[in-house]
């Protein structure tokens, strides 16, 4: 008996694990079949059994795409069943990933972050008016709060307006004697009860015990 045991990594790979072995051998069932409309009946059938491990997605059009090209993938590319969607190509799905673009941007403030570039980048080409001096405001204030995040002192605006003026290429300049943004003392207060709220979100529901009391 223990010479008939036979282990996983004896027996042959899995295309896809998730499925799990009973389904690649009725697969390999269906390879094996030779009349093409009983091996459509059994491809069904084994579409709608990979259907059910997902019961809230297995009516969706593009889920049933999915499982077809998996069912094809299972097989080798080898199943020759009438299929709703085109077999998928293998040597596409072989195919390496197209690398991913890194940001080769290294902001001269970092503290400020890439978002805030980006931002001062888009209000720049917006026509003058009260919408953007209204947005190149909320850009200052929160680059106030950023500066605070990294310093836990205070900043002047006239710091401010300087560091949006060299991020803006010279575009925009506020005057400190004509805009004043919000006091240090509340974007500290702001940031505090932020992260205090969600330090008490997270401990909400937790109840602690003493272990010497006694239930009743």
């Amino acid at each position: 008996m223990i010479d008939n045991l036979q282990y996983n990594t004896e027996r042959t790979l899995l295309a896809i694990p998730e499925y799990g072995r009973h389904i690649h051998k009725m697969i390999q069932q269906v390879l094996a079949e030779d009349d093409k409309e009983e091996r459509n009946k059994q491809a069904q059938a084994i579409i709608g059994i990979m259907g059910n491990l997902n019961p809230h997605l297995r009516d969706v059009a593009d889920f049933q795409h999915k499982l077809w090209d998996q069912l094809f993938i299972m097989s080798n590319f080898e199943l020759d069943v009438e299929a709703p969607f085109p077999k998928p190509d293998p040597e596409v799905l072989a195919a390496p990933p197209t690398p991913l673009d890194y940001p080769q941007s290294y902001p001269k403030y970092r503290f400020y972050g890439n978002n805030i570039k980006g931002m001062i980048d888009v209000v720049v080409g917006w026509e003058e008016g009260d919408l953007k001096q209204a947005l190149v405001y909320t850009i200052a204030n929160h680059m106030k709060k950023c500066f605070l995040n990294w310093n836990k002192d205070t900043v002047e605006d006239q710091v401010i307006f300087k560091h949006l003026a060299e991020l803006s290429d010279g575009k925009i300049v506020l005057n400190p004697s004509e805009e004043v943004l919000s006091s240090s003392d509340n974007l500290i207060r702001l940031t505090n009860k932020r992260f205090s709220k969600g330090a008490r979100t997270n401990t909400k529901h937790k109840k602690y015990r003493n272990p010497k009391q006694r239930r009743n």
